[in-house]
């Protein structure tokens, strides 16, 4: 449980970075918050590049929404040019993930997943492109992915995006909100994970990289909406959470491939109107989360701690909550969830992405029209 002292109010400013002199005191460690940038336009998601700025993307930005926070955590008042002009922004579609390449500093290649098509007929795209040396413009833009079913709902997009150790390039996808049956048809991309490499082909170890039984681009399927991605630091295994309906939100663990997470044939929660989805909890064949919130938090952004500035949180995974309004820090044992500790529940604030910095710091965006850039410091 959090205990808040309140040692000051006042706002100071450092590095361009606004805080206010409070300490929450945890199960494990003390930190403040601090605000790093704000003003955006519902920032989705947050990508370190090596040389310490940040690129944000603003969800109902469309072709206008990937921003620049600077090293020095000043918000660049001009978005970088050369997004796509087909970007869909509905309710909650629109730019999502926007993440470096692991060899950046080589080939300045950024990745960046969005809505692409029409408000009648679109799905979610991936897109490949090199970041200008001052960091202004998108150039070689090129499409590496995109999901083979157009749709006209407002949800379910998914959009997250994981590069993992070995150099394959994931991207989660939801169940289009209306189409939730397509997410058992491993055949479209409806509601699945899929894996690439990073020019977009298909990795020939794949489930279903010879077209047999699947698209050659899934892992698995049988997903509501995923909105949460990384790999565990110390197992390897690529962990994600998605949206439940009412109650259901769930981790999931990806160690083996091809495999069906039972949406909607098994869940935990129910339809928001309170009507049934199914009775079915279980089923065999069908794969069971690690871990699971009833009644549901809206998770949103996931991250696996490895920095120095807060030792006793190391691989423990931190998931933002917009419902919840709050961040989830569940301490892991391996691939096993053994606690949970809610922070910053006092902000209420919605927080959409989570995001270990380079430094050390926790970093989360806020999920409104007037969001923050904002991160968790050592207290000392």
């Amino acid at each position: 449980m959090i205990r808040t002292l309140a040692l000051s109010l006042a706002l100071s400013v450092s590095s361009g970075v606004l805080f206010a002199q409070e300490i929450y005191e945890t199960e494990q460690a003390s930190f403040r918050v601090e605000t790093v940038a704000e003003g955006l336009n519902y920032p989705w998601s947050i990508g370190f590049l090596p040389s310490g700025e940040m690129l944000v993307t603003e969800r109902d930005g469309g072709a206008q929404g990937l921003r620049i926070v600077d090293a020095d955590g000043n918000l660049v008042a001009t978005p970088v040019s050369g997004l796509p002009d087909d970007v869909v922004v509905n309710r909650q579609g629109g730019l999502f993930d926007a993440i470096a390449h692991p060899d950046f500093a080589q080939n300045r290649l950024v990745y960046i997943s969005y809505a692409k098509g029409t408000l009648e007929a679109h799905h979610t795209a991936l897109i490949r492109a090199r970041l200008s040396e001052d960091l202004t413009t998108l150039e070689n833009v090129e499409e590496i992915f995109e999901v083979n079913f157009d749709h006209a709902t407002n949800r379910h997009h998914g959009g997250k995006i994981l590069f993992d150790r070995d150099g394959y390039l994931w991207l989660s996808l939801g169940d289009a909100g209306n189409h939730m049956d397509e997410a058992q048809n491993p055949a479209n991309h409806i509601g699945t994970l899929v894996r690439l490499n990073d020019d977009g082909s298909v990795p020939s170890d794949n489930p279903f990289a010879d077209g047999n039984g699947g698209a050659p681009e899934v892992w698995s399927y049988g997903h509501r909406n995923i909105q949460g991605l990384d790999q565990h630091p110390e197992t390897g295994t690529v962990w994600s959470h998605e949206h439940g309906p009412r109650g259901g939100d769930e981790i999931n663990i990806h160690a083996t491939s091809g495999l069906n997470y039972g949406w909607p044939e098994i869940t935990y929660g129910i339809n928001y109107n309170g009507t049934i989805i199914t009775e079915e909890r279980a089923r065999d064949g069908l794969e069971q989360p690690i871990w699971y919130w009833n009644p549901s938090i809206a998770a949103s952004g996931m991250a696996f701690y490895t920095g120095d500035a807060f030792p006793h949180w190391q691989n423990d995974v931190f998931v933002g909550a917009l419902a919840g309004m709050h961040i989830a820090r569940l301490e892991t044992d391996g691939d096993r969830v053994i606690g949970q500790e809610r922070l910053v529940e006092d902000l209420e604030e919605r927080i959409r992405d989570v995001r270990t910095g380079p430094d050390g710091f926790i970093y989360f965006t806020t999920d409104s029209d007037e969001g923050r850039v904002m991160r968790l410091v050592p207290a000392e």
